[in-house]
């Protein structure tokens, strides 16, 4: 199970940090994605830390903005988002796979429910 959580309004150009907790399986075993949707339109991949030591990948409309990151001890994995634009408010979503090497929606299994942010003044 999948749970995310620090979705909430922010200001332009403000800063938030969401949380995902995995429950049920152990964390360092996966890649864990994060990916949004925003209103109207196709869910999209945010961030991601992949497994085997694959590094991290970064749609380029957050690169230098947001950071992913996980702590594997606690089977939590986080995304801070700085300077936030309007065009970033949307449910976003983490989701898992097992052993993942890409950043591609369609390979994850396991979703959380999401967790809205808007951006807006």
């Amino acid at each position: 199970q999948l749970v995310e959580s620090g979705g909430g309004l922010v200001q332009p150009g403000g800063s938030l940090r969401l949380s995902c907790t995995a429950s049920g399986f152990t964390l360092a075993h996966y890649a864990i994605g994060w990916f949004r949707q925003a209103p109207g339109k196709e869910r999209e991949a945010v961030s991601c830390s992949l497994s085997s030591d694959l590094g991290t990948r970064y749609a380029d409309s957050v690169k230098g903005r947001f950071t992913i990151s996980r702590n594997n001890a606690k089977n939590m994995v986080y995304l801070q988002m700085n300077n936030q634009k309007p065009e970033d408010t949307a449910v976003y979503y983490c989701a898992a796979e097992v052993l993942g090497q890409e950043c591609h929606l369609a390979d994850y299994d396991y979703w959380g429910e999401g967790t809205r942010l808007p951006v807006s003044s």
